[in-house]
């Protein structure tokens, strides 16, 4: 029996983990991120991957930094046949990469070279592409870098937003992993070196991605509102403070005042000028300080101070 470690942390790899196990592959660790304070409160919440390895009864590992670790040397000794990671999070040490026999893999969610880094699916929405996809690759010491060994493409939808990509993805990188086990296992797969001249990044995403620039083209404020959704969400500051915008639209309603006027003050919407014949109906946001409000309920509170006419900055 293959003999498999996997390493992820987020739900993006949840699938994954349980497809090896329900495949009965022999899952001899599950290494995640440690577990993490979470919300307003701090509570110390572990990965969904541990959650799902704790029921399926499989041991866990949680190593802070696993580079000179004991957990290093636990995986190591483990011997497995095999490392599978889906978005783990940590880079991995060389004697890892070069311990199991049929080398480490990773279910990359990206068309490589296209978006090599952390956030791939965040960017391939703001940008507003219309297709990505999943990248079964051979890992190497450079980020991102390896062989391709199996790829599959997946269409965005206009009204797709990160969250409802991840989960295609994730979806579509567990049946993908599946499909390619076999070969892997046999010796049989193919092995594509990748095209550097066709290579990008998409860094983890920085506080500047998340703020509006209300100058921009009603398209792009779009694009990167639902591409920060659900999480870490974009936002612009209104009257000194920070608002969350949590989910808009686009609309085609214009006006010759600048951008960042609010134009209409609508029972469901608030529509704000671009800097082009657009505009961006908010439909869901969060004001400093308070809990997420759809739009009808922010205008009967906190939105009856606000007017046609102010701007946000």
């Amino acid at each position: 029996m293959t003999k498999i470690v996997f390493m992820g942390t987020p739900d993006f790899s949840v699938p994954v983990l349980t497809m090896l196990h329900d495949e009965g592959f022999e899952i001899a660790a599950v290494v995640t991120q440690p577990d993490r304070p979470v919300g307003r409160k701090r509570v110390l919440t572990p990965p969904p991957v541990k959650g799902e390895a704790v029921r399926l009864g499989l041991p866990v590992l949680q190593p802070e930094k696993l580079k000179n670790s004991t957990e290093l040397s636990e995986i190591i000794q483990l011997k497995p046949d095999l490392i599978v990671t889906a978005a783990y999070g940590q880079i991995l040490p060389k004697e890892l990469l070069d311990a199991p026999r049929f080398g480490c893999i990773n279910v990359h969610a990206s068309l490589l070279p296209k978006y090599r880094g952390g956030a791939p699916i965040h960017q391939a929405v703001i940008d507003g592409e219309t297709e990505t996809g999943v990248t079964i690759m051979y890992m190497v010491q450079k980020l991102d870098a390896g062989d391709i060994i199996s790829q599959v493409r997946v269409p965005i939808e206009e009204t797709d937003t990160t969250g409802i990509l991840f989960e295609k993805l994730s979806i579509a990188g567990m049946e993908l992993l599946k499909e390619t086990l076999p070969s892997i296992l046999a010796g049989t797969n193919e092995r594509i070196q990748q095209d550097e001249q066709y290579v990008s990044f998409a860094g983890n995403i920085t506080r500047e991605q998340e703020k509006i620039d209300w100058s921009r083209g009603g398209t792009a404020i779009y694009n990167q509102i639902r591409g920060l959704y659900p999480w870490p969400g974009a936002y612009s500051v209104f009257q000194g403070e920070n608002v969350k915008i949590w989910k808009a639209e686009k609309s085609d309603i214009d006006s010759d005042q600048s951008p960042g006027t609010l134009i209409k003050l609508l029972k469901d919407r608030l529509i704000i000028k671009t800097g082009d014949h657009t505009s961006i109906a908010i439909t869901e946001l969060q004001p400093a300080g308070k809990k997420r409000l759809s739009a009808e309920e922010f205008m009967n509170g906190v939105g009856a101070k606000w007017s046609e006419g102010d701007h946000f900055e």
